[in-house]
Order: structure tokens, then sequence, then C-alpha cells
């Protein structure tokens, strides 16, 4: 399968969000990554429901709502009723991810957990089967711009032995510090979904970065798959 590309509205211009959400429509973006900080769980706030509700009118991907909060599972069903199609909970914030794993479930959305650069993918054994996204962070949630943690390719590759192991088919979203010196390597490692936020819209053209970067990939698969001919 092709990565998705899930460009991160938390580093877009958020005087405009609206013209920020309507050009990405005919991009290459498969999903729209939303970061929701609460200043709590991450030291850091961003912007919540009603900002969520806004995107989501003008938006034409699906939205891959991150809830870096505290106690996500009181705001669930107000997220999902926002517009989120995948809710993604943190392994940290969740002493009881199982049932918030259902509770997802439940409301008809994709659920995700996200792990800290610090929490190894062994914590997900015993519940990889049940979730349809792991996102794994790549620099220390709560901020963008931060640098890519090179140790994040060996634990992609572990994450997806385990997902393997465990009969899991949830996708392996990557979070943080991606661009084109890291999106090869990553996908190779067993990404499926790469989110980036500062080197989409920090450049001069969000829409043809994301249009190289999908180009860039497809090459890449495509050399790949040459060389294990």
């Amino acid at each position: 399968m092709a990565p998705l590309l899930a460009p991160s509205l938390l580093a877009a211009d958020f005087g405009n969000l609206q013209s920020e959400t309507e050009r990405l429509a005919a991009s290459a973006a498969d999903w729209l990554h939303c970061d929701v900080m609460d200043g709590r769980f991450v030291p850091n706030i961003s912007f919540g429901i009603p900002v969520l509700q806004a995107i989501h009118r003008h938006a034409q991907q699906p939205l891959d709502v991150h809830l870096m909060i505290e106690e996500p599972q009181h705001y669930l069903a107000a997220f999902r009723d926002a517009g989120a199609a995948n809710l993604t909970v943190h392994y940290e914030a969740c002493p009881h991810l199982h049932r918030v794993v259902q509770q997802i479930k439940a409301l008809g959305c994709r659920a995700g957990v996200a792990l800290n650069p610090h929490t190894p993918v062994a914590v997900l054994a015993d519940i990889a089967a049940d979730l349809d996204l792991v996102c794994i962070m790549s620099v220390n949630p709560g901020f963008g711009g931060q640098s890519f943690i090179p140790n994040t390719l060996r634990k992609v590759a572990e994450l997806k032995e385990l997902l393997i192991d465990n009969g899991s088919e949830a996708l392996i979203e990557v979070d943080g510090g991606v661009s084109l010196d890291n999106a090869g390597a990553l996908v190779e490692a067993g990404a499926d979904v790469l989110v980036a936020g500062s080197f989409v819209f920090n450049s001069p053209d969000p829409v043809q970065t994301l249009a190289d970067l999908r180009a860039y990939l497809t090459a890449t698969l495509a050399g790949t798959a040459q060389d294990q001919r």
C-alpha cells in the first residue's frame, strides 16, 4: 500500500485556516492531521472542538484527530461529532486504555494509540489486535518544528514486527520532523502514514511540497520493488 500523507494543521496559518484547509482539497494529502493540546498532558495549548468543527466544514479529507490531552475519554463523542474520522489517544494518558479504545470504536471512528518517544512498543502487545492505528511520536509532543529523533526508525520496525506477531492490521503513523530526509527510510521501516507539519506549511507552496513528497515516495517504493526482484 502506498503511504498516506497527513499534513499537520498545527503548522498552518491559524489566521487563515479556511483557506489553508481548502487549498489542500486537491492536494496529495490523504488525511488532515489535527493536534489537540490541553496544556496539561503537553506544555502547549492548540485548539479544541469549535476550531475542529470549523476545519471540518471546509475539509475534503478525513480528519485525523490526535488528542494530546488528559482524560480523553470524556471528550471522545464531542470530537467525533465535531468531525473526527480517526481518534488517537496517548497510551501515557489512559490507565484504562482498552476501555477507551472500545469507546472510540463504538463511536464509529478509527481507534488509534500514540506512543511518546520514551515509551516502548511492547506496551501495546495485549491491545494491538484491537487497534486501527498506532502513532509513533518521532519528536516530544507539544510543539511543531522539532528535529526528528533517529531512533524512530528502529521503533517503527519493532512495531511492524509486533503488529504482525499479534495479527493486527493497524496502520503505523509517524508524527514529527518528517521530511524528504527521512520519509523514504520510514516507509521502508514499515510506516503507513506520514504526518508532516513544518516541512509542508513552511514551504513556499504546501500543495507542491506534498506532490513532491508523494512523487519521491512513489519512486522510492518502485526502486525497492525493483531491487527485490
